[in-house]
């Protein structure tokens, strides 16, 4: 199809109590910028069922219109209901641009939407930026098990759809503001959404884990040596309030469950201190952390890559250098 307008979209997906989930407001921030180089408006669409807390973050994080569905049919994410609220907004107005999170949702709406509106699709995405040659967006994302870093774009085909992996960007500034909130009434028939969900089931392998939430993050790699070795990587998050991390190869060797994995085959987070125990630094495991303020390696081999990308480098046996650590932090906050 080809585009009404030269606006961007940002989808913002919905909790079950009707509050923003944090990838979508993430979003808002490359999608300003986005949207300031296409010469179009900034517009967040939500689905869901009593959403206004969404919108309303929406509007303090930069949105210039709001487009809102909602219906009891939108309070669990369905496929069906969800692709076929999209697309009639998508054939309306005729976005440019649209922006998804990689939530697990995300993942499953861009792929139905996009074959529906016979464009492409660029996944996984870790920047964004507008080709002054063409005016495209241009969708950057890890290639060839991330061994190099692909930009893509689709020439041809209206909208333009990328997803975004959370934590890649932060979210902007609130502000008192005002955005045009647009209210679109679009019933799905029951007999049209053939999946039901009857249960959520939260993280039953390791609690809630929210590595991309969270502020302060404390990774172990292969460099524990064993399940064991995340003992005192949890004593030194429990410190500092922090969530624990892991990388691939901790994760591959079974001493920790995936829901702590950071990295290209697992979270992309962004808090203000990461701290990367035992960790070597490989690319993989670099693509997910990047986005983070301020890095600090604990290493004994001095060389390794993690070195590269930290703010503070430790070169020592993690197991002495972290008891020491954890107690000055003890003894501080004492």
């Amino acid at each position: 199809m080809e585009a009404l307008t030269n606006d961007l979209w940002v989808f913002i997906e919905t909790n079950e109590d009707g509050t923003a989930k944090n990838v979508g407001i993430e979003l808002l921030t490359p999608g300003r910028m986005l949207a300031d180089k296409q010469g179009g408006n900034l517009v967040a669409v939500v689905i869901g069922s009593h959403a206004d807390a969404a919108v309303g973050e929406a509007e303090a994080h930069g949105a210039d219109k709001i487009i809102l569905v909602e219906g009891k049919e939108y309070a669990v994410y369905t496929t069906d209901a969800y692709v076929i609220a999209m697309n009639a907004l998508v054939e309306k107005y005729g976005p440019t641009s649209i922006l998804i999170g990689a939530s697990n949702n995300g993942r499953d709406l861009a792929p139905r939407l996009s074959c529906r509106l016979k464009t492409g699709l660029t996944a996984d995405c870790t920047a964004l930026d507008i080709d002054d040659e063409t005016g495209n967006v241009a969708w950057t994302r890890p290639a060839f098990g991330g061994n190099l870093m692909a930009t893509i774009m689709c020439p041809d085909n209206r909208p333009q759809i990328g997803t975004v992996r959370p934590g890649v960007f932060k979210k902007g500034v609130r502000m008192e503001r005002h955005a045009e909130i647009i209210h679109e009434t679009i019933s799905v028939e029951a007999e049209k959404i053939r999946t039901q969900v009857l249960e959520l089931v939260t993280d039953i392998a390791d609690g809630n884990v929210d590595l991309e939430g969270a502020e302060i993050i404390v990774s172990g790699g292969r460099g524990v040596g064993g399940p064991e070795g995340f003992d005192i990587i949890r004593q030194l998050a429990d410190v500092l309030g922090a969530t624990v991390g892991a990388s691939r190869a901790a994760v591959d060797a079974g001493w920790i469950s995936h829901a702590h994995q950071v990295g290209q085959t697992g979270k992309t987070v962004g808090p203000r201190l990461y701290i990367a125990c035992g960790i070597s630094g490989a690319i993989q495991h670099l693509a997910g952390m990047s986005g983070s303020d301020v890095v600090l390696a604990v290493n004994k081999d001095s060389r390794a890559p993690i070195f590269d990308v930290a703010d503070y480098g430790v070169v020592g046996n993690l197991f002495e250098v972290l008891p020491v650590l954890i107690k000055e932090l003890k003894k501080a906050r004492a």
